[in-house]
């Protein structure tokens, strides 16, 4: 039993994945998306907590944050939670379920109005500037680059070690950079040869490809580079576009059960793929971040699928190797170091 909500954020469940007759090492899901909101409640325990402690954040400081979902729904968990009044800055993509949670957790939400130099996320960072002018002791919480971000998976990284002794291989997706730096940080601390491979979006400029601020996909990549995200270790990083991504995410459903977001979708198509290239010894650990209840009029959704010209949910798992700043259309992946 625990004595609050906050006390459940972590020791989330990992599952083996059933694959196919090609696949040959295991795969297997750490399900972030168990938590009480999904995988970045770990960062705003951690980046809150810290924050207290230290003398930073005061008792009944407001929180800023910039965000278009996991993020905002952790800060209004433990934020609220421990008194704090929570802002919470996002755009027009923020879906309905996300939205009804925030304001039944007492959250205020701000939506921007349009892009900025560097797409939604230059504009959501515009207006949370201008709010703290009339906010001056607002606390801005900067999941960008606060370290408390990375630190947070210090523990995923401990759970998964503490379950499968060793893990050879770590697929996560990116976007603020945390997860995969500060568990990809823990686990090389215990086996220095644990490969580490990123998923993100085509049109996502974190690995140098041209911004699409327009992509579809929501909880992965980014119109701008957090500070967050250690490229050293890092091995090597697969692009999905939309379609991919999507349909990665409905055949998961399918097939393993599992009713999650793009980003878990992608990282199973990657992981999927990784494990038919490897011996049967070899441990693939696989992030899956958020549940799939904010993308059923999405990616779950038949008629917005066909109008953004996805009719098919077939997919190949079959990405193609290109050189490092090649610009990419579909799957592909580069080697990094």
């Amino acid at each position: 039993m625990y004595e609050n909500m906050i006390e459940m954020i972590g020791n989330t469940p990992l599952v083996k994945l059933k694959l196919d007759e090609q696949s040959s090492a295991g795969v297997f899901a750490k399900l972030e998306m168990q938590n009480p909101f999904g995988m970045k409640d770990r960062v705003a325990k951690k980046a809150i907590m810290k924050a207290k402690e230290s003398g930073e954040l005061r008792e009944g400081q407001p929180i800023f944050e910039s965000s278009s979902g996991t993020m905002a729904c952790g800060i209004a968990l433990v934020g609220t939670a421990l008194g704090h009044p929570v802002h919470i800055v996002t755009d027009p993509r923020l879906d309905s379920i996300t939205k009804a949670k925030l304001h039944s957790l007492g959250c205020e939400v701000h939506v921007v109005e349009k892009m900025g130099e560097q797409g939604w996320q230059g504009g959501r960072l515009d207006l949370l500037r201008e709010l703290l002018k009339s906010y001056p002791d607002g606390y801005w919480l900067r999941q960008y680059d606060n370290p408390a971000n990375p630190e947070a998976y210090t523990e995923l990284a401990h759970e998964l070690i503490d379950e499968l002794g060793q893990v050879d291989v770590l697929v996560a997706a990116v976007g603020s950079g945390g997860s995969i730096s500060g568990t990809a940080r823990e686990l090389k601390r215990y086996n220095p040869a644990c490969k580490v491979i990123a998923v993100d979006a085509t049109g996502s400029v974190i690995f140098g490809q041209p911004d699409r601020p327009a992509r579809l996909q929501g909880g992965i990549g980014n119109s701008l580079v957090a500070g967050n995200v250690d490229f050293s270790l890092i091995d090597e990083v697969h692009w999905l576009n939309d379609h991919e991504a999507f349909a990665a995410t409905i055949n998961l459903a399918k097939n393993e059960k599992i009713f999650a977001g793009n980003s878990s979708g992608s990282v199973y198509a990657v992981a999927r793929w990784i494990s038919t290239q490897l011996s049967q010894d070899v441990k693939i650990a696989a992030i899956f971040p958020d549940r799939g209840d904010r993308y059923a009029e999405t990616i779950y959704s038949t008629d917005y699928r066909h109008m953004n010209g996805m009719s098919s949910t077939e997919f190949l798992y079959r990405p193609v190797e290109v050189k490092k700043h090649t610009v990419v259309e579909n799957w592909s992946y580069a080697p990094l170091l």
